[in-house]
C-alpha cells in the first residue's frame, strides 16, 4: 500500500480531519481518553447489533464511528507523546504476526481450538503475562469476562473435557438454587449467590458450544420483544387487550406469535 493509493489516502484523510476537530472543535478540544472510552464502548455495541442484523450498510457506516474512535484515542496518545497511531498499527501488526505462527511460522495449527491453545501460550511465554488470569478487563460485561476467565482456565487444562459435563454442572447448579429457594428462611444473599453460579455455569456451556452467551442473550431478548409485539397484535386482532388479560391467555397469543416464526 502506497501512499498515493485510495486506502492511504482515504485513511490519511482522516487522520488529518480527526487533527482538525481536535483543533478546532469546542467539544472535541475538552475530551480526555476517561471522556470518549464511554463512547468508543457505545460504539463498538452499535457494531455488534449491526452485524447481528445482518445489515451491511449499518455495519459499514457503524464501523466508520469506531474506527474515528481509534483515531481520536491514537491522538491523544501522541499528544501526550506516547505513541500515535502509527505506533497503534505497528503494535498490532506485530502481535498478530507473534500471535499466529501457524501463518507466519512452522507452528501447526488446524483447528480453532488449537490456535486458541498457541495463543494463551504465546501470551503467557512471549508477552510476560503472569498469572492463569492475566489481563482481564473489568469493564467487560459480565458475560464476557465470565467466558474469557474460562477460556484463560481452560488454557491451562481446567475445564470439563466435553459439552457433557459442562451440562451436568449447569444441572447442578440449578438444583442447588432449587434446594436454596426451598429452604426454610432461606437467606437472599445466599439465593444470589447461587443465582451468580447458575449464570456462571451457562455461560460455560456456551463456550463450550461456541457460542457468544452475550451476542445469543441479546438475540433471544430480541425474540421475546418481536414476540410479545406480536401477541399484543394478534390480540388487538381479536379485539383484546393484551396488557389486560390473564397470564394463561397472554401466554395463548405469545405462543401462537412463536408459531408464525416458523
Amino acid at each position: 500500500m502506497t501512499q498515493g493509493d485510495p486506502l492511504s489516502q482515504t485513511l490519511l484523510d482522516l487522520q488529518e480531519l480527526t487533527r482538525r476537530l481536535r483543533r478546532e472543535c469546542p467539544w472535541d478540544r475538552e475530551q480526555t481518553a476517561s471522556t470518549i472510552v464511554p463512547h468508543t464502548v457505545e460504539e463498538a455495541y452499535e457494531v455488534a447489533d449491526a452485524a447481528l442484523a445482518d445489515d451491511p450498510a449499518k455495519l459499514l457506516d457503524e464501523l466508520g464511528d469506531l474506527l474515528f474512535q481509534v483515531y481520536f484515542l491514537a491522538l491523544l496518545l501522541e499528544e501526550e507523546g506516547r505513541g500515535g497511531l502509527e505506533a497503534v498499527a505497528r503494535n498490532v501488526h506485530e502481535k498478530l504476526v507473534r500471535r499466529h505462527p501457524h501463518v507466519f511460522g512452522e507452528v501447526e495449527a488446524k483447528t480453532a481450538g488449537r490456535v486458541r491453545e498457541n495463543w494463551e501460550r504465546i501470551k503467557r511465554e512471549q508477552e510476560g503475562r503472569e498469572g492463569v488470569f492475566h489481563h482481564v478487563p473489568e469493564a467487560l460485561p459480565a458475560l464476557l469476562q465470565a467466558r474469557k476467565v474460562q477460556r484463560l482456565a481452560a488454557a491451562v487444562g481446567f475445564e470439563y473435557p466435553d459439552v457433557e459435563g459442562a451440562l451436568a454442572d449447569l444441572e447442578d447448579e440449578l438444583a442447588e438454587l432449587k434446594r436454596e429457594l426451598d429452604s426454610d428462611g432461606g437467606d437472599c444473599g445466599r439465593r444470589a449467590a447461587e443465582l451468580g453460579d447458575l449464570l456462571f455455569a451457562c455461560v460455560n456451556v456456551a463456550r463450550r458450544l461456541d457460542a457468544d452467551p452475550e451476542l445469543e442473550l441479546r438475540r433471544a431478548t430480541g425474540r421475546f420483544v418481536a414476540r410479545v409485539e406480536e401477541a399484543t397484535r394478534l390480540a388487538e386482532q381479536a379485539g383484546e387487550d393484551w396488557s389486560r388479560l390473564p397470564l394463561r391467555d397472554q401466554d395463548r397469543y405469545f405462543d401462537l406469535a412463536k408459531e408464525e416464526e416458523v
